[in-house]
């Protein structure tokens, strides 16, 4: 799916815009598209211009919610679909994504790329062969490109996430020539994709499934059998848990899946977040 290239508005970047014509400004100078870059937009009573294309000024935007304009006007970054699924804006710039109003990534304390990159840090992902199983926004795979991984193999199941990835320009693209033709993203469920890949085909691993209420095969031996299989002696996996309320739940889920992966041949232990795993 090609990739949007028009400005993304949030509520305060709207306000920012107006203000500035109020305040008889010819131009207004700021990001348009998260924070990723910065740049100008040339303002006029009745409408403003960035990078070669005219814009209305926005009506009044909600807060939590990014905006893309969809060539008549300014829509919200989100889709129903059985679920609810939006884009949410952050004040680290990256987004986080939000399935029925629960937040998908880390972004309390830190940015999720930047949270993306310590993981990806673990399991060293230099010149090796990457399997990323559930790809989300994409932003294991733009750590795994900006880290020098030699490929990425990525999987996605749902076609909505698909979507937003194709407005956030904080989700690596692809086809894009920054890429370099190293990241391969599938659409389909690694749950029953892992079984036509290559034994031993990978050396690291990232496995960021949703929570365990939601996705259960993606903790389960016979799933942790099969990533053991992919992946080569030595190579390094990395399974993120989150941390779960063991008094709320019963159940103390990093732990569970530590023994797990021991059950299928790696040695595992509690790392950050979630499990660090080296395959025996």
């Amino acid at each position: 799916m090609p990739h949007y290239s028009g400005p993304l508005l949030t509520r305060p970047d709207a306000e920012a815009l107006r203000a500035a014509r109020d305040a008889g400004l010819a131009s207004w100078s700021g990001s348009l598209d998260l924070g990723r870059s910065q740049g100008e937009a040339r303002l006029a009573a009745d409408g403003w211009e960035w990078r070669g294309q005219r814009y209305r000024y926005p009506d009044a935007l909600k807060d939590r919610t990014v905006y893309y304009w969809d060539g008549e006007d300014y829509a919200a970054v989100s889709r129903f679909a059985g679920s609810l699924i939006k884009l949410v804006p952050t004040q680290w710039g990256a987004p986080t994504f939000e399935i029925d109003g629960i937040k998908m990534l880390p972004t309390a304390k830190t940015s999720p790329i930047d949270d993306a990159r310590r993981k990806v840090g673990l399991i060293e992902a230099r010149g090796k062969t990457v399997l990323d199983t559930c790809g989300g926004l994409g932003y294991f795979a733009a750590c795994c490109l900006e880290a020098g991984a030699a490929r990425i193999e990525s999987f996605e199941k749902n076609a909505s996430v698909l979507w937003l990835r194709t407005l956030n320009p904080w989700s690596p693209d692809p086809d894009a020539a920054d890429s370099g033709g190293r990241l391969q993203l599938t659409h389909a469920d690694v749950s029953q994709a892992i079984a036509a890949l290559p034994a031993a085909g990978f050396d690291a691993l990232l496995h960021d499934p949703p929570r365990f209420g939601i996705a259960g095969e993606l903790y389960s031996q016979a799933f942790y059998d099969q990533l053991a299989r992919v992946l080569r002696r030595g190579g390094r996996l990395f399974h993120y848990t989150g941390s779960p309320n063991k008094l709320t739940t019963g159940r103390d889920v990093p732990r569970e899946v530590a023994k797990r992966l021991e059950k299928s041949g790696f040695k595992a232990e509690l790392a950050l977040d979630g499990v660090l795993a080296v395959k025996r």
